[in-house]
């Protein structure tokens, strides 16, 4: 009985944590269905309260946004820095684990050091670098190449983990046996199981990479090149601001990832829970 009430109450608390949760993603989807008036009038009211919903919004969105050059933009830009990283991030780590000397573990020790450093405090020499000294700002090459740079450290650390807790050496040993080179072992043998791990970085760096908006508004200024974030702001004006445009065009861009997500669910899962278990 006692175990009955504490489940009951257990669900119960798990239910308030996940309608606190999802409330501001909740009034978000319903105000980018209501008019300017409603939304400052009553931005809280339920869907049935109001009169006059319609979908405007997410046409004038679409539109103004230019939505479909903005994805094409943050497309690139996601896929590129994440196969990158993934790639990069994977045969570094498991050059780390299986080369156990200095040079390892110092870098190894740079790159875990280096989590620490929030990037807002190299932004201003970072812009001044690139943009004044080498003049190759507003590029969608150098957002990838920054992008790809900024996410190495902790690539490098999930993969370094996953690697050394999970990649049996009798695999690769009999690998050489049969005649593979070193980089036939790695691509051939050790990538492939590591398909959980990808899995959980792919999404953890495309969500990174598509929601920035810090990092493409300080390299980005060509209309033409602007990711998703970045053209939303065209909503705000110097004196007000299109709120139910606004929530449109962030639903607009939540869409993607959402399906990249649930695409890529058991994945993620088995990727974060792997070597918990032994």
């Amino acid at each position: 009985m006692k175990k009955k009430k504490s489940n009951i109450f257990s669900t119960i608390i798990l239910i308030v944590l996940f309608a606190a949760y999802m409330f501001p993603f909740i009034m978000v989807v319903i105000n980018s269905l209501k008019q300017k008036r409603d939304i400052i009038k009553s931005p809280f009211s339920w869907l049935f309260t109001i009169k006059g919903l319609s979908f405007d919004n997410f046409v004038k969105a679409f539109t103004q946004m230019d939505f479909l050059n903005a994805f094409k933009n943050s497309l690139l830009v996601t896929a590129s820095a994440t196969v990158l990283v993934i790639l990069l991030a994977a045969m570094l780590a498991y050059y780390i684990v299986r080369h156990n000397n200095k040079i390892s573990k110092i870098t190894f020790a740079l790159m875990v050091a280096s989590m620490i450093i929030p990037f807002q405090a190299i932004m201003i020499p970072l812009v001044s670098i690139y943009g004044g000294t080498l003049n190759v700002l507003n590029h969608r090459l150098t957002l990838i190449f920054m992008h790809t740079g900024f996410s190495m450290a902790m690539s490098v650390f999930m993969f370094h983990g996953f690697i050394r807790g999970n990649m049996p050496m009798a695999l690769e040993e009999a690998a050489y046996i049969d005649g593979c080179t070193h980089t036939q072992t790695f691509f051939k043998i050790v990538f492939p199981l590591l398909k959980p791990i990808i899995s959980t970085m792919a999404i953890l760096n495309a969500l990174a990479f598509w929601n920035d908006f810090l990092l493409p508004s300080l390299v980005l200024t060509d209309k033409k090149l602007l990711t998703l974030p970045l053209s939303t702001y065209s909503f705000y004006g110097t004196y007000s601001a299109d709120y139910g445009t606004i929530m449109a065009g962030l639903l607009l861009c939540v869409i993607p990832i959402l399906i990249l997500y649930v695409v890529l669910q058991k994945q993620i899962i088995s990727g974060v829970v792997a070597g918990a278990v032994k």
